[in-house]
Formats: structure tokens, sequence, C-alpha cells
């Protein structure tokens, strides 16, 4: 079993701090910035701790020390579990190395679980997809129009369909198929892939292989999956012909985070839409398509946009 890539890699991404160069030497980081005279560059801060007073105050002056300027923040208190979730966007002088630095040790004293990303830093992907190119091909559509900060770096299938779908957007095409025999040999390809591309996320465009408690293990918080949302649940081939036999009046669409328990991961986003019984089979699979694509490249933008911070099972998810 082999691999093949249809067409040559693109240029990889973009500096994160195009056309600047690190802060001026000297330049004072105990006040306020002036962003008229000291170039910043542009972060997002994520985190989670344990609550308790003072948290919000604490990563303020923290920034400020720095001479940090905030420009969007938001919070959540989960009284359930006691643990406190923040996402903030904002202006710095400071360098990327330098400001991870003073994080480890002001995290530290908080017991917080913290990333910095460079705000204009695409996120690296990987796609996987098999026969159905719906969301595959929405995704690419949305990232060529510059709709999601993605930098998408390969496309993986166990199918050949869209290796010239690939190719149109410059997008290496990786076929690597799937037999019951070869299942740990593809999977070790495909993550020599991903680690090779430094994908940041994964997203599986109606990739219609189960993915090994490996695999799962090794993508944990960075793969995303897309799958229909019946009720009564319709599991196995054709869940639309199912849900037409049944006459639902929802059909819907839930991306969650890939975890070893099927489609049992943490919940990003999910939509619903209505139906009667003049619908046939093929209005439904239709209109179940649009809805996964919509679901899909939410939750792919909320991620790629730092916004999804994993709760146990569940999400918290600052829009």
């Amino acid at each position: 079993m082999g691999w093949m890539a249809i067409v040559s890699p693109p240029a990889g991404p973009a500096s994160p701090w195009p056309g600047q160069g690190p802060p001026e030497a000297g330049a004072s980081t105990g006040r306020a910035c002036d962003n008229r005279a000291v170039m910043s560059h542009a972060y997002i801060l994520t985190l989670s701790c344990p609550d308790r007073p003072g948290i919000v105050h604490a990563v303020s002056g923290f920034l400020l020390e720095r001479g940090g300027n905030i420009e969007e923040a938001a919070q959540y208190n989960d009284h359930d579990t006691g643990l406190f979730f923040m996402r903030v966007q904002f202006a710095c002088p400071q360098g990327v190395a330098e400001l991870q630095q003073a994080l480890a040790a002001f995290a530290a004293g908080y017991g917080m679980d913290w990333k910095l990303h460079p705000r204009d830093q695409a996120m690296r992907t990987v796609l996987m997809v098999s026969k159905e190119g719906h969301c595959l091909n929405d995704l690419l559509f949305r990232w060529k129009s510059g709709l999601l900060p993605l930098d998408i770096r390969a496309i993986v299938s166990n199918h050949r369909e869209f290796y010239q779908l690939a190719a149109s957007y410059n997008v290496p095409f990786h076929h690597i198929p799937v037999t019951a025999a070869t299942k740990e040999q593809a999977e070790a390809k495909q993550l020599e892939i991903i680690e090779a591309e430094g994908a940041e996320l994964v997203v599986l465009a109606r990739y219609m292989q189960i993915l090994s408690n490996n695999l799962c293990q090794k993508l944990a918080g960075r793969a995303i999956n897309i799958h229909h949302s019946f009720l009564p649940s319709f599991k196995g081939a054709k869940p639309y012909y199912q849900a037409h036999d049944r006459g639902v009046k929802l059909i819907g669409a839930t991306a969650h985070y890939v975890t070893a328990d099927l489609d049992e991961g943490p919940i990003i986003e999910q939509d619903v839409a209505r139906v009667d019984h003049s619908k046939t089979v093929e209005d439904l699979t239709a209109l179940g398509r649009d809805t996964e694509s919509l679901v899909l490249a939410r939750a792919v933008k909320w991620h790629s946009e730092h916004r999804v911070l994993l709760n146990g099972h569940k999400t918290v998810i600052f829009k």
C-alpha cells in the first residue's frame, strides 16, 4: 500500500508578524504601550484554571505591565466544575518567546492551563475525506475566499475521487487506501503526513473510516468530525432513507472533537432544519448535506480562531 501526492505543496505560511521585526531594543515594557511609537504584535491568550477571585484583574495587570492593550476579552465561570475559562485578544510589543516565558511563571501561581497564539498566523490544517465531497468543497471554497483563517496543507483520502478538486486549489492530495488488513499501516502514513505538515487541526470532512483508539489519542483536541443528527438515531448505511421511512420532522448535524468513543466527543456546534411529509429522500439528503457543511464550517472557524476551550467532555465557546 502506498500514497501519492498529485500536486506540489503550496508555499509555507507567512510569518506570524508580517512586515514586522522583533521589538526595538530598549523598548519599555513596564507601562502601557504607545502603539504610535512601539511596534506591537497581535496575540490570542486562552486559559483555564480553578476559579478564585481576582483572576481577570491579575491577567489584565500582567498584560498591562508588558505594554499590552486588550482588544477583546471573554470569560466564563463553570459553577459545576469550579473552573474558570478566559480568552483574551491583545496587542503587545513583546515577542512571543519573551511573552511565553513570562506567562509560564505567571500561570504557575494559578494552576493555569494556557496557550498563546499569534493572532495573524493561519492554522495549519489537514483535511480527510472519503467519497462524499460536500463538506470538503465547502471548506476549500471558504478558505480560498478568506473566510477561514486556515493554512490547508494537505488532503488525505481513502479514495481517488477528489484529487482533481485538490489540484484546482493547489493542495497536495494523498491517496491512502484502507482495508481491515492495512488499517494500522494506513493510519501510520496518515499520521506521518499530519505531523510532517505540522498540522494543528485535522478535519474529518466526511471521512468514513473509524479511527483507532491510538490515532484518536494522538489527535486529541485537534481533530474535528461531522455527522448527521437524527431523532431517533439512525446508524449504518443510508441514514436519510431510514429517516424518510420513519417520517422525521427534524434533521441536523453535529460537529465534535474526535475521541475513541465513536461520535461522542465534546460537541462544538449543532444545527437543525425542519422537514415535513412532502420531502423526498433526495430532499432530505440535500438539506442534510447543506446543514452538515454549515455546521462543520462554524466549528472549524471557531477552533481556528481559538474560541473553543475543552471543559472535560464539554466545550466552552467564546463566539
